[in-house]
């Protein structure tokens, strides 16, 4: 396959600002300030006292002092330093020894929404934070799936997890004692795409399923095991993966005789080379049973623990080499699409700007 010239460079921003981003896990955002780095911004978030959620730039307008060290008074935040008081949309309401407030005192505040149990932030222009644009991962909190995820800080640029996930025939090798086996490398796969979105599909029929899916089936017997890939710019992947009975009529639509999942992922990016990794696994199977909810949790993570090591060895490499140039193999044609899809959302918030 050729190499686009967009592929794999790291020209500055990597990413869109105009995008909503996971920054938290819902039970992360507690009435104690929460700092986290989202797309080179500090925010502090915390809850008011009604349960809603609130995000700010985290650096006092006085001295810059991050917010987010300080504490909460009623629905205010106040700075460790001076003591100077912000409202929930950021307009400073109290200084020290002055009754007069500088109308300039206040900080950023940033357009939030909270759905499938992630708290989303946009980090672009405020004007343009369309709800209905969040990534729909609501396979995480709708009553016919069921699952539970976690959050991995990985020093990497985003897009290597987004190219790790648009290319599963690393299971093979990077996850041979779990998901992985020689069928995952083997099989022939597809790729479509559009406007924001790319998708991989690949089916492997009649194989012997490695252990994770062996013992998720509970039966004997070579299986029909299907990866289907959904990108949506500009970084989140929900991959429908599951194993059927061979020749029970799954590649024809009927799932009956096997098991299904999602595994759903979101990738922030914290800086250009750190990043925060939000992912979960729903199943709709034994549902209501907490021990293998959290045995299926805890599984995964060991899974992805395998994959941040070599992407992490990765983003060192790139770093010592910073003129080498990478070329596609046909199995980087989902993450090609990805990367070109993230490149021209970039480059079109960058002409926008320049018109202005």
């Amino acid at each position: 396959m050729q190499r686009s010239e967009s592929d794999f460079t790291q020209a500055s921003p990597t990413f869109p600002r105009n995008a909503w981003y996971a920054a938290a896990w819902d039970h992360e955002v507690t009435r104690a300030p929460l700092s986290r780095k989202i797309a080179n911004n500090p925010i502090v978030m915390y809850r008011k006292q009604d349960g809603s959620a609130v995000a700010l730039a985290d650096a006092c307008w006085h001295r810059l002092v991050p917010l987010s060290g300080g504490h909460l008074e009623g629905d205010t935040i106040v700075c460790p330093y001076h003591g100077l008081k912000y409202n929930d949309s950021g307009r400073c309401v109290y200084m020290p020894s002055q009754e007069t407030i500088n109308p300039s005192a206040c900080v950023r505040s940033y357009p939030l929404v909270e759905r499938h149990r992630f708290v989303w932030l946009w980090t672009g222009d405020p004007a343009l934070a369309d709800p209905a644009l969040v990534p729909d991962l609501h396979w995480m909190d709708h009553p016919d799936w069921e699952g539970d995820g976690k959050l991995i800080r990985v020093e990497c640029d985003y897009r290597l997890i987004v190219d790790n996930l648009m290319d599963l025939t690393h299971e093979t090798y990077v996850h041979g004692s779990s998901i992985g086996n020689s069928a995952v490398a083997e099989a022939p796969f597809t790729v479509t795409h559009s406007g924001k979105t790319a998708t991989v599909t690949r089916w492997m029929e009649n194989i012997d399923p490695p252990p994770f899916w062996r013992a998720q089936l509970g039966k004997p017997g070579n299986v029909d095991r299907w990866q289907i890939i959904n990108f949506e710019a500009p970084c989140t992947i929900a991959i429908d993966v599951g194993v059927a009975l061979a020749g029970t009529g799954a590649l024809q639509g009927d799932r009956s005789a096997g098991v299904n999942g999602f595994v759903l992922n979101t990738i922030t990016p914290e800086t250009d080379t750190t990043c925060h990794y939000f992912w979960g696994f729903s199943r709709n199977f034994d549902l209501g049973n907490q021990r293998r909810t959290h045995e299926l949790r805890e599984g995964v993570a060991k899974i992805f623990g395998e994959d941040y090591i070599i992407l992490e060895a990765q983003q060192r490499a790139i770093a010592e080499n910073p003129d080498h140039v990478f070329y596609n193999l046909n199995i980087d044609g989902g993450a090609m699409w990805a990367r070109r899809i993230i490149d021209r959302m970039v480059a079109d918030e960058n002409r926008a700007m320049a018109a202005e």
